[in-house]
């Protein structure tokens, strides 16, 4: 326990789970320190992890503590004030996604990491499922030939409750769910693809929770209930400011070439996200996720008509963390790498440019689906973090 990373953690709400993830007493890690000024979350985070967590008083507390590091696990829009008190302490850092709910908020925390030289790390755990490690290793090897387009539908079904009862549902805190909720996916299309979006146009509106009047401070005690809130105009105890979309969609023109598209719809039934990539030679598509009999197959030998199981299945094996073994995998690249530093599979540069996507497709939304230049990162900021922040 000696050589244990020691980590303070900002926040013990919807995410601790990678608080509990990171908590590895004699394996790497342990959790020594927390910062939150709700009473329950410090007693939640006590019987969870251990009754001789530190209660730091406030943040700036929590960064003279003992600690290495630190994990930021609060609301969205806490993140950049936050994340900059803790890279200018020199401490290695991981926010978790998204970084931010403006690009010059994405670019202030990384200029901070930059100027300071404090290792930063952003919480895009999706780099880290199966299925999509597996649909990356698939394009690597060639089996679809050169990527061209992908197309991502994401089933968020239950939006109604994680999305519309809390700080979520009201755009001063996220921006919108295209940006807050699709951060993810914008980032793993980009991945996917091999480059970033340059030219982006967003359409969708509140269509569906707008309707819902039950509205309510306090959230009731049945308000995560499948069977209580279906169909989704049944929902109560919707957070009184609801003015982000819950239907959008998003066309993407890569700097690369490839062509992309995000859709997102959170009063569906089922709850899980659909990849396609199209290449030169062929295309690949996952059925489920990161639950139980996932699979992503690939059609490469030849044209034909509906065929259901495609020329390759690849079966998807999930761990047992959070998010079919991402949430694992993710926690361990940060220990490791805010120990002894090194490259990693996700990357701040890229996690700023899944915002700036998210961003200017709220903005095209909101204006017309007016098209809109999605700015680069400063190339000497580009540069440092593809250096590995050496």
């Amino acid at each position: 326990m000696r050589n244990d990373l020691r980590i303070g953690v900002a926040g013990y709400g919807l995410r601790r789970s990678l608080a509990r993830e990171a908590h590895r007493p004699g394996n790497g890690s342990r959790v020594v320190a927390l910062y939150d000024p709700d009473l329950a979350a410090q007693r939640q985070a006590r019987a969870e992890i251990g009754s001789d967590l530190r209660l730091a008083a406030d943040f700036d507390t929590l960064l003279r503590d003992d600690v290495d590091a630190v994990m930021i696990l609060t609301p969205d829009h806490t993140h950049v004030e936050l994340a900059v008190a803790a890279l200018k302490a020199g401490r290695a850092t991981l926010v978790e996604k998204p970084l931010a709910i403006t690009v010059e908020d994405c670019d202030l925390i990384l200029r901070t990491a930059h100027e300071h030289r404090a290792r930063l790390y952003v919480g895009h755990n999706m780099r880290h499922m199966p299925v999509v490690r597996t649909m990356r290793r698939l394009i690597t090897d060639g089996a679809i030939g050169e990527v061209r387009a992908v197309w991502c539908r994401h089933f968020v079904g239950h939006g109604g409750d994680y999305y519309f009862k809390d700080w979520h549902a009201d755009r001063r805190n996220t921006t919108g769910l295209l940006l807050q909720k699709g951060a993810h996916d914008i980032d793993v299309i980009h991945w996917l693809a091999g480059s970033r979006t340059a030219l982006v146009t967003g359409m969708g509106g509140l269509t569906v929770y707008g309707q819902v009047t039950d509205r309510s401070e306090e959230l009731p005690e049945d308000w995560f209930s499948p069977e209580t809130n279906w169909p989704p105009l049944a929902q109560r105890g919707l957070n009184p400011v609801v003015d982000v979309e819950d239907l959008s969609m998003m066309q993407m023109r890569l700097e690369n070439g490839v062509y992309a598209s995000y859709e997102q719809c959170h009063f569906t039934p089922d709850y899980w996200r659909n990849y396609t990539v199209i290449g030169t030679a062929g295309r690949l598509e996952n059925f489920g996720d990161h639950g139980e009999g996932a699979v992503v197959r690939v059609w490469n030998g030849g044209r034909r008509g509906y065929d259901p199981e495609g020329d390759l299945q690849v079966p998807i094996a999930a761990g047992v963390s959070g998010h079919g073994g991402a949430d694992e995998g993710l926690i361990s690249e940060f220990v490791r790498f805010a120990a002894e530093g090194g490259p990693t599979d996700t990357s701040p540069v890229a996690a700023r440019d899944s915002i700036a996507a998210g961003v200017h497709a709220t903005e095209s939304l909101r204006d017309g689906s007016t098209p809109r230049q999605v700015p680069p990162v400063a190339p000497e900021l580009a540069a440092y973090f593809a250096a590995g922040q050496v």
